[in-house]
């Protein structure tokens, strides 16, 4: 594993998680994101914290990756259950430990936080690469299915 650093991302940010977020959607989704609603987007999330919060990896000093929290509030639990969304590994730095580094980083905070029931996570059913790197972190596809409608 490369020696990678985790830190919440700042607004200073915004510009390098724009880039990993268009080459997130294209690679999985096929998808061609809107920059200025991507901008928006993640400018209202520094605006208002309730709505998430970013966490970039780094290598000497370079953003490498990244993934965003977003929060639900679970009355069966009483506690909050993080989302794990926007995950991204630079190419060049993929199979280095980067995700694990991030995802350990994570579960080390939801660990020591009582107020944090767990993680949940969505994956394209046709990304299998990114499926098998998530039961190899321990984690299961097989309890829920998510249903969603959006707005074209």
């Amino acid at each position: 594993m490369v020696e990678c650093a985790i830190r919440k991302a700042t607004r200073a940010d915004i510009p390098e998680l724009m880039i990993f977020q268009i080459k997130l959607a294209e690679e999985t989704e096929n998808l061609k994101l809107n920059a200025d609603i991507l901008r928006d987007g993640m400018t209202a999330m520094f605006d208002n914290p309730a709505k998430g919060e970013y966490y970039v990896a780094e290598i000497d000093n370079q953003i490498v990756g990244c993934h965003m929290v977003t929060y639900e509030w679970s009355d069966w639990r009483n506690g909050v259950v993080y989302w794990l969304q926007s995950v991204y590994v630079r190419e060049d730095y993929r199979k280095h430990g980067v995700f694990r580094k991030m995802f350990l980083n994570l579960m080390n905070e939801i660990r020591s936080n009582p107020s944090i029931a767990g993680l949940r996570l969505y994956v394209d059913k046709t990304n299998i690469r990114a499926q098998q790197v998530y039961a190899a972190m321990g984690m299961n596809g097989e309890h829920y299915t998510v249903f969603e409608w959006m707005k074209s």
